[in-house]
């Protein structure tokens, strides 16, 4: 999820970004004015372009997982070895009352993994990795998939497409106004024979590397509501599924991962993928997309 999820946040970047060059080139070319008159303008501007880039980046997640995972999808008409699983997906989708059954689709990995994408209720996919597959029985399966089929029945795309939108809305205003100041005060101390388009195109420079940076810090905030949404995903999957196959699920990969060395260096990925290997607190928790499955199991328990 984590690797899915960075990709995905980068792809943002990439794609803010590029909108960024096209409203800057847009505003030469048409001798527009960048800024705007007002702060509220240019921030109804970045708001406008900040929401195109996060949902732009919704509407390719599920082809996105596809490619980069290799997900293979199962024909439920010929679901062949992975029968019981499409019928389990189709069940707890019935559960949650979703719209549309949702892809199934099984990609090669030794990650004990799983994830849930898609653009909305009626066009979503859910994938297992092969690891997860082989190491986990019939219902600790199924309260992966509960899990999974939570996260679609919540809305949780949509809602952290808006919040990244909201993001990207103040990445793109703060990196103007910043650039703005830097390049205003470079051209202040330096000559004053600078052409207008080399100061255009150094102020475009900084634009573009502080929206990068920006957007990285931006990833912070989007991994705490990834965490948030995290406990509400389980608690449905204790729903959908029951409490015990989510305990015994989450109880499974903790098993694993805590006490096999060697899965932690051959399934490095995926350690770092459901960030069930670090501790809680200090600044790397910050990035975290997935609280620690201890505390995770324990809010179960207690329920």
């Amino acid at each position: 999820m984590f690797k899915r999820l960075l990709l995905l946040v980068l792809t943002n970047i990439l794609v803010i970004v590029t909108i960024s060059i096209v409203i800057g080139v847009l505003s030469k070319v048409f001798h527009v004015p960048l800024y705007g008159n007002t702060y509220g303008s240019l921030f109804l501007l970045c708001l406008i372009w900040g929401m195109a880039g996060a949902f732009i980046s919704l509407a390719m997640s599920k082809f996105m997982a596809k490619w980069m995972m290799g997900v293979h999808i199962v024909d439920s008409r010929h679901p062949g070895e992975y029968g019981d699983l499409v019928n389990m997906v189709h069940e707890l989708a019935q559960k949650a009352r979703l719209p549309a059954m949702p892809e199934v689709g099984v990609y090669d990995s030794p990650e004990v993994n799983a994830f849930a994408t898609g653009p909305s209720k009626r066009r979503s996919l859910v994938a297992l990795s092969t690891g997860l597959l082989r190491r986990m029985n019939r219902d600790q399966i199924e309260g992966v998939l509960g899990h999974e089929i939570t996260h679609i029945a919540n809305g949780d795309m949509v809602t952290m497409t808006l919040i990244q939108g909201v993001i990207n809305a103040f990445v793109m205003f703060f990196a103007r106004i910043i650039a703005f100041a830097i390049s205003s005060a470079l051209r202040n101390r330096g000559s004053d024979r600078q052409s207008s388009s080399g100061g255009f195109w150094m102020n475009y420079l900084l634009i573009s590397v502080l929206e990068v940076l920006f957007g990285m810090l931006g990833f912070i905030v989007v991994a705490w509501f990834s965490r948030k949404r995290e406990f509400r995903a389980d608690l449905g999957g204790a729903e959908y599924a029951g409490r015990g196959k989510m305990i015994a699920a989450l109880q499974q990969l903790r098993l694993f991962y805590g006490k096999i060395p060697e899965a932690r260096q051959e399934g490095n990925a995926s350690v770092a993928t459901l960030k069930i290997s670090g501790k809680q607190g200090g600044f790397l928790s910050l990035m975290a997309t997935h609280p620690p499955l201890e505390l995770r199991i324990a809010r179960l328990q207690a329920e």
